[in-house]
């Protein structure tokens, strides 16, 4: 009898062993097919029509665009302001980094938080906020013509309008990979090149500069990426004043229909694709050659100032809310205007605006609702299926894992428009002959976010799952918890901070979206960033200012309330 229940037990466990495997096989393969299907048909797809043609070679298509005058004034205007933007990002960016990371100046946690503002909200916004702060009505041209007859503030429905906002837009990029270079170089190889003689400037050139470098050329290539993605601020400056770039002209091409649109927004979306996927190589190229990993973070200063610190910091204040919070002060102004074009007076100031968008307007709730959806169902299933990814890819280390997550990752590293176009071929008749009617509702809109914001959930797990120690896992494991019971007891708690941080990235991402909903709206599936862009093309400034103001009060309050929680469940694990 004994050798039979040895032998029972014996059955069970290698049958259990050999499910078990099979069963992991099983999702590994689902997994990866599901990857191929979400993440990489539709790029495929869209580079195979950009191919297609009625008779002709194969490049055809992009003969054609590439013969025409229009293309290359195109490519002209994205070169000067991509270029020029990024130039500014760079200088800003790594001028307020040195300043903040070696300098002696006070206060830098809110300094950090005025610097990135104008990355927090969508850029979109920001335009809005600075286009009424620079208008003839706004506040600048009123305070300056009392002083000045006939001032005439600056105009950026142009290039160096555009280039500026795309700069002071995305120069927080630069900003927070240079820091973190900086504080991590080594203060005594510093000190190495002083006792030698070396004055502050041979310490910058020898030291601080080339250990700076990758970082900076890094933060640089990620503003370049940034401002090459951009569709609103192109959008919402460029449109008007004609100036067309290459994300723009991909919106252009396909609202426009007609017979070619698509074929022709495909070769656009691939030429733009190319150009973002060279600087996303090198972008990679820099962060990896900026690896200081071992390294100690350094926050003490190395540079005072003297008497001279007061006169700094009062400049760097009122440069950082010239930049981050007057231009939002000036919206929030026009918003209450009874009519655009008004002064700003007492007798001028009504909320009917707010009332109109937030209990009269259907649309308006409609387009709430639906952002609101979005965000949480994508952030919800990134958490998960996010997290799942990024386990695998940790905990394996293979090429499995490596090519899972630079599948993922693609769509992320292609600018959204092109993205967006990707999704109408791919899911208005994702197998030939057959409609499934995801096209023209709310799930496209849902597929798309999806694919296009995995990545930041799987790397903000991978951040968090790097920093447990596996051997917690193990005796986990040898203690008894398995499964379930492992992740309740073991892993989440610990885990918890680092998957909402990257949850709730997506969210507000996905929540205030545009570029991507720009083309894959359709009746009924509007979304808050959609309605904005349409309430300024249709000159109801006033209601775009106000709806604005609203997603600018929700993100803060989102933002501080996340922080709160944070500070609440740091007290109780420390408590535990």
């Amino acid at each position: 009898m004994t050798d039979m229940k040895q032998g029972r037990r014996l059955f069970k466990s290698s049958f259990f062993s050999i499910t078990t495997k099979a069963g992991k096989q099983i999702w590994l393969t689902l997994s990866f097919v599901l990857i191929f299907i979400f993440f990489l048909v539709p790029i495929i797809r869209l580079f195979l029509l950009s191919l297609s043609v009625e008779g002709g070679h194969i490049f055809s298509n992009y003969y054609s665009i590439l013969h025409e005058a229009r293309t290359w004034k195109i490519i002209a205007n994205t070169a000067i302001i991509v270029v020029g933007s990024t130039t500014i990002a760079l200088v800003v960016g790594v001028l307020l980094a040195w300043l903040i990371s070696y300098s002696d100046i006070r206060a830098k946690r809110w300094l950090i938080l005025l610097v990135m503002i104008p990355f927090i909200i969508p850029s979109y916004i920001v335009t809005l906020s600075w286009t009424q702060f620079l208008s003839k009505k706004g506040w600048l041209a009123q305070g300056f013509s009392q002083i000045m007859v006939g001032f005439e503030p600056f105009n950026l429905y142009s290039h160096t309008g555009i280039i500026i906002i795309l700069g002071l837009s995305h120069y927080p990029l630069v900003f927070l990979l240079t820091m973190s270079v900086l504080r991590r170089i080594p203060r005594e190889l510093e000190w190495a090149v002083q006792a030698s003689g070396g004055n502050r400037w041979t310490v910058f050139r020898k030291i601080t500069l080339p250990l700076a470098l990758p970082g900076i050329a890094s933060g640089g290539m990620l503003a370049f990426l940034a401002n090459l993605d951009n569709f609103g601020i192109p959008a919402f400056l460029g449109i008007p004043a004609k100036i067309t770039v290459l994300s723009t002209a991909i919106y252009q091409e396909v609202v426009g229909f007609g017979p070619t649109a698509f074929a022709r927004a495909a070769t656009f979306s691939v030429i733009l694709a190319i150009i973002a996927l060279i600087g996303t190589v090198l972008q990679w190229f820099f962060l990896r050659k900026a690896n200081y990993s071992e390294s100690v973070i350094d926050k003490r200063p190395r540079v005072t100032f003297g008497k001279k610190r007061i006169l700094i910091e009062i400049s760097l204040w009122a440069i950082l809310i010239f930049i981050s919070i007057i231009p939002l002060f000036s919206m929030f102004a026009t918003s209450v205007i009874r009519a655009y074009g008004l002064p700003f007076t007492i007798d001028n100031i009504t909320f009917n605006h707010y009332k109109f968008l937030l209990l009269e307007n259907s649309k308006v709730q409609g387009a709430i609702l639906t952002s609101i959806k979005l965000a949480i169902g994508t952030s919800l299933f990134c958490l998960f299926a996010g997290t799942a990814l990024a386990y695998y890819r940790i905990r394996r280390q293979n090429r499995v894992g490596k090519g899972m997550e630079l599948s993922v990752g693609l769509p992320y590293a292609l600018p959204g428009m092109v993205l967006a176009l990707a999704m109408i071929l791919s899911w208005m008749q994702p197998i030939p002959g057959w409609n499934p009617g995801i096209y023209g509702s709310i799930w496209i809109l849902f597929i798309a976010y999806i694919t296009r914001f995995m990545i930041l959930q799987v790397r903000g797990s991978m951040t968090a799952m790097s920093q447990i120690d596996p051997a917690m896992e193990e005796a986990a494991q040898v203690f008894g918890a398995k499964g379930f019971s492992k992740w309740r007891k073991i892993m989440l708690p610990l885990l918890l901070p680092g998957l909402l941080s990257g949850t709730f990235l997506v969210m507000l991402t996905a929540l205030t979206e545009l570029t991507v909903s720009a083309l894959l709206w359709s009746s009924g599936s509007e979304t808050i960033g959609l309605t904005i862009f349409n309430f300024e093309q249709a000159g109801y400034t006033t209601f775009s200012t106000a709806f604005s103001s609203l997603i600018v009060v929700a993100l803060l309050m989102g933002g501080l309330s996340l922080i709160w929680l944070q500070g609440i469940y740091q007290k109780k694990v420390g408590q535990v």
